[in-house]
């Protein structure tokens, strides 16, 4: 089930997310910058002993513009339907906040395609690369796609 995190999560967070991009397959979040942005997390529980399999984030970029994020689901519980459904809830959150722009910087294209994202071009997201991208060790020689999903109301 998904649900939205609490501080208690925070250390679990990190550790889905450290566990990936110690491979390289995400941007590392420091335990401080997780803690500041818990209200952007949402996680699955497995259901079976409520421990926490997958973590995704919304995080607003401006006016009209958020990013998912940190986006993981643990090996064994991968192609089951939970990043779908992080997906899912997170974009849910972005209709609740007024959001119409939302975007990924992903090595997964053909996940975030089958929920609508298009590819598009960096460029045309110049906040999200001042604001995070320029403190990413793989800065300016970035090898993830943008893309971008345009909800309807």
């Amino acid at each position: 089930m998904v649900r939205k995190a609490t501080l208690k999560d925070i250390r679990t967070i990190h550790k889905i997310i450290k566990n990936f991009s110690d491979k390289g397959e995400l941007l590392p979040r420091a335990l401080s910058e997780l803690y500041e942005n818990v209200r952007d997390f949402n996680v699955f529980e497995d259901e079976k002993d409520n421990s926490i399999i997958g973590v995704c984030a919304l995080h607003v970029c401006w006016e009209d513009l958020a990013e998912i994020r940190s986006m993981a689901v643990l090996e064994p519980f991968q192609k089951l339907g939970v990043g779908s459904q992080l997906v899912d809830a997170a974009l849910m959150d972005a209709r609740e906040l007024g959001i119409r722009h939302v975007f990924a910087l992903t090595y997964q294209m053909e996940f975030f395609g089958k929920h609508g994202f298009r590819v598009v071009d960096k460029s045309t997201l110049p906040q999200k690369v001042w604001a995070d991208c320029i403190r990413c060790v793989k800065f300016p020689d970035c090898d993830e796609t943008a893309m971008l999903k345009i909800l309807d109301y």
